[in-house]
C-alpha cells in the first residue's frame, strides 16, 4: 500500500523535512560597526579614568603654574599625590597650610564633578564639598574651626581686635560662575571671652559675650556682620571688596558691649570708628 498517497487522500500532506524545517543561515561577524563603536567609546572612557586616577598632581601643577596668576601673598609648594586624590602645601601671607582634595565620580545627569576638600593649618581646619559644572558654575559648602591666635600677626598689622579661643564656622556657602560671584552666605559663632584692641600707645581689653558673624554678598564684594548672639543690630561690620580694599565700621553697640565710656548722646546704631585699607594689593 502506498502510504503517501493514502494519507494524501485523507487530507494530510507530507512535506520534506529537509526543505521545510531547515533553512540555511548566513554567517555574521561578531564585531559589527555598532559594537566596534561601543568598544572604542568604552576604551576611551577607561583611558580617561585611568589618566585622571594616576596623573601626578605635581607634574600637572608644573605644567599649569605658568598660566595661573596667584596673589603675591599666596605661594603653592610641595604638590603631591594624583589629580584624583592629592595634596599641596601653601603659604598665605606667611602662614603655612595644607590643602587636600579628592575627586568624586562625575554626575552625568547634572554634568558636574564633586570635589571634597580640606584646608588645615597647625591649629585650624576647614573641610567641605565643591561641585564644579562643565559650564564653569561652582557651588561650595564648608564648615570648620579657626584658632584666632594663629592669625595674630595679621590682625595686629591691620590694627584689628584680637579675641581668644576659636571661631566655629557652622555654615559657609559660595556659588558663582567664571569671573563672578553669585551668592555667598555663612554663619560663625564665638563663645565669648577676652578681647584686646590697640588704643594709642596702650592696649584696651574687655570681656565680651558670645558673638555671631554673618557672611553675605555685596554688589562689589563680601560683607561680614558681627553682633552679640542675644543682641539686636550690628556691633561691627567688615566689607571686603574685589579691588582688594577692606572697610571696617564699629558701632556704638560694640562700645556698650565692651563697657567703655561714651557720650550718652550717641545711639547704638551710630558709627564710632571707620577705616578703609588694602587687604590684598592688586585685588582679588
Amino acid at each position: 500500500m502506498n502510504l503517501v498517497n493514502g494519507f494524501a487522500r485523507l487530507g494530510y500532506r507530507f512535506h520534506n523535512a529537509c526543505t521545510s524545517y531547515m533553512t540555511e543561515s548566513r554567517p555574521t561577524s561578531f564585531f559589527g560597526p555598532g559594537k566596534l563603536a561601543l568598544l572604542f567609546g568604552l576604551g576611551l572612557l577607561v583611558y580617561a579614568v585611568t589618566l585622571v586616577v594616576w596623573l601626578p598632581a605635581g607634574w600637572l601643577w608644573q605644567k599649569a603654574a605658568g598660566q595661573v596668576v596667584l596673589p603675591p601673598q599666596v605661594d603653592i609648594r610641595q604638590v603631591s599625590g594624583q589629580l584624583w586624590d592629592g595634596a599641596a602645601g601653601v603659604v598665605v601671607a606667611g602662614i603655612p597650610a595644607r590643602i587636600e582634595w579628592q575627586l568624586g565620580w562625575p554626575d552625568l545627569s547634572g554634568l558636574s564633578l564633586p570635589v571634597s576638600f580640606g584646608v588645615s593649618s597647625s591649629q585650624s581646619r576647614i573641610s567641605g564639598l565643591a561641585n564644579v559644572a562643565w559650564s564653569g558654575h561652582y557651588d561650595v559648602n564648608a564648615r570648620g574651626q579657626i584658632k584666632v591666635a594663629e592669625f595674630e600677626s595679621l590682625i595686629r598689622q591691620s590694627g584689628g581686635a584680637m579675641i581668644e579661643g576659636e571661631v566655629m564656622i557652622e555654615r559657609f556657602h559660595l556659588a558663582g560662575a567664571p569671573g563672578r560671584l553669585e551668592q555667598a552666605d555663612g554663619l560663625g559663632r564665638w563663645d565669648g571671652g577676652l578681647v584686646t584692641w590697640p588704643m594709642g600707645n596702650d592696649v584696651g581689653q574687655a570681656e565680651f559675650p558670645p558673638m555671631l558673624a554673618m557672611l553675605d554678598t555685596l554688589e562689589n564684594g563680601l560683607s561680614l556682620t558681627i553682633q552679640a548672639q542675644e543682641g539686636e543690630g550690628p556691633a561691627a561690620d567688615v566689607s571686603i571688596l574685589w579691588d582688594g580694599m577692606m572697610e571696617i565700621r564699629v558701632y556704638k553697640r560694640m562700645i556698650d558691649l565692651a563697657g567703655q565710656p561714651w557720650p550718652d548722646s550717641a545711639q547704638p546704631g551710630d558709627v564710632v570708628f571707620q577705616v578703609r585699607q588694602p587687604v590684598l594689593p592688586g585685588g582679588f
